[in-house]
């Protein structure tokens, strides 16, 4: 999975250790914030490199 461009909100729930439920608002937020920025988004998914920048800073995946 870490290899695709869009996390899906499973992977989001696992990673955070969250609900598949609030993984939704979190990734729903996320896209509001991209949108704003004139990014196309798709519901229920989030890019993989904004989720890190956004939880982990300047980490990358790997280094998490």
């Amino acid at each position: 999975m870490a290899n695709e461009i869009f996390m899906r909100v499973e992977e989001v729930a696992k990673e955070l250790g969250i609900s598949n439920s609030y993984a939704y608002k979190i990734i729903r937020k996320m896209n509001e914030k991209l949108e704003k920025t004139g990014c196309i988004v798709m519901q229920g998914r989030i890019d993989r490199k904004f989720f890190h920048e956004q939880f982990y800073g300047t980490r990358t995946e790997k280094e998490v």
